[in-house]
């Protein structure tokens, strides 16, 4: 039997194939950024994405115009409000403390013969620094240096108020030891309450200057964004202009319109406002400072020369190996002080106001050294009593000269510190209205913009 053809071999059928492998997925991000560059390759797409960039601009700037001008002007504010007020109280706050301790010496020089004003002034002096303190603590930041020191001066205030009443006890009973107490509550006047006064004062002025800082720096960030738009702007139109051969874009224009307003009003205001502050710097601060100054030293000049006359040579000084009376030497020092910055203020002076009243009292500190030099020369010569009269007497004395000192030197500052608030408040008012008003053209210049886009899309459809 003839064998079988032999079956040819078969080849293996191939293994079934699986799912088909998942492709990677892609981000929202990336699809995006897809589907923008494919816009991009048609007129219209471009045109949305210039038109969204054009209101994304000119909102930035309206946004950052808004916000830095605000800051401005709030610092403005505060200048003119805050920290001025509050240095000059801190001001007022040596002084008085200075004054009262003029007055101390003064009524204790006339021992019993002390008069109702003399004491009224004490006491008066001595309520207006309290009363100061008070309002520097209402608005000194929570563990502050100036909290610190205003809670210093609280403490001293009372325990030097209780020096100059056992002095005073003691003068009335005619008792040496009163004599005593003075120089002791002079002491603490000189060497803790003034010096705490016046570092109140620096720290006072440091944040005046903090806010001067804040007030007048130039807004670049948003000129920056402003200038940026409006070439955003012009760009556009002219890209509109070949492309079409139109002129003009009436909602390119609004846009540009709105945007150019909103630039210059940020430039102009913010260059008057700088120009008015920093003039009620130069021609207010500046004069105040130096007045504030002038008018302690005089006070200080006025109590070393009391208390020269109740220490009787008690107290001395050696300087270059020649001994000086120590409240004289001072007097000395503190009228020296006093003439150069009467002298520095007249020149700080730039109008009648303010220049009448100091070469007044550089004429009222001419007698007063004058009479001074008599006094102290009947001193020394023994003559206490005809010296006490040269010093407190009811005419002729060192004390009608020192009041009129006073008295001009506060005509002064009350002159300066209008002229401070005038420029100040100009500057402050050249802002007024800006952080708004660029918020506002903002919005209508982005719909401008959006709007001139628009109707270049219609004309695809």
């Amino acid at each position: 039997m003839a064998a079988a053809p032999g079956i040819p071999r078969q080849p293996a059928h191939p293994a079934p194939a699986g799912p088909p492998a998942p492709s990677a997925r892609r981000t929202a991000f990336a699809e995006g950024v897809d589907r923008l560059r494919g816009a991009a390759t048609t007129e219209p797409g471009r045109l949305r994405l210039i038109g969204a960039v054009l209101a994304l601009l000119v909102v930035a700037f309206g946004a950052v115009t808004a916000w830095q001008a605000s800051e401005r002007a709030a610092a403005a504010d505060d200048v003119l409000h805050r920290s001025q007020p509050l240095s000059s109280g801190a001001a007022d706050i040596y002084r008085s403390l200075a004054d009262a301790n003029t007055a101390a010496s003064s009524g204790f020089l006339a021992g019993g013969q002390e008069t109702a004003a003399s004491r009224d002034r004490y006491e008066k002096d001595i309520r207006t620094a309290a009363a100061g303190l008070v309002t520097a603590a209402a608005n000194a930041e929570p563990g502050s240096a100036s909290e610190t020191t205003i809670a210093r001066l609280n403490k001293l205030l009372p325990e030097y108020k209780g020096l100059i009443e056992r002095a005073r006890t003691y003068n009335r009973q005619g008792y040496p030891v009163g004599g005593a107490y003075l120089r002791y509550a002079n002491e603490k006047m000189q060497k803790e309450m003034l010096p705490a006064a016046e570092d109140l004062y620096t720290k006072e002025n440091q944040r005046l200057a903090a806010d001067y800082g804040d007030a007048t720096p130039y807004p670049w960030v948003a000129i920056a964004l402003g200038v940026l738009a409006l070439a955003a702007l012009g760009w556009a139109q002219h890209r509109t202009y070949r492309r079409t051969n139109r002129v003009l874009n009436h909602g390119l224009v609004a846009a540009s319109a709105a945007t150019t307003i909103a630039l210059l009003w940020l430039v102009v205001g913010h260059a008057v406002a700088r120009s008015e502050l920093n003039g009620s710097y130069d021609h207010g601060i500046r004069s105040l400072t130096v007045l504030h100054d002038a008018r302690i030293a005089s006070l200080k000049a006025r109590g070393n020369e009391n208390l020269s006359l109740v220490a009787r040579g008690a107290e001395t000084i050696t300087v270059d190996g020649q001994t000086y009376d120590a409240y004289y030497y001072d007097f000395d020092k503190d009228m020296t002080t006093l003439g150069k910055g009467l002298t520095q203020a007249a020149k700080l002076a730039d109008d009648q106001g303010g220049s009448a009243p100091v070469k007044s009292a550089e004429g009222n500190m001419a007698v007063w050294k004058q009479r001074h030099t008599a006094a102290r020369t009947e001193d020394e010569n023994g003559n206490y009593q005809q010296a006490l009269d040269k010093v407190i007497g009811a005419k002729g004395a060192t004390g009608e000269c020192f009041d009129s000192v006073d008295r001009n030197l506060a005509q002064a500052i009350g002159h300066e510190q209008d002229e401070f608030a005038r420029a100040a408040g100009d500057g402050r008012d050249a802002m007024a209205g800006l952080p708004v008003g660029a918020a506002v053209l903002a919005v209508l210049g982005a719909a401008g913009a959006v709007f001139g886009i628009g109707r270049r899309l219609s004309e695809y459809r």
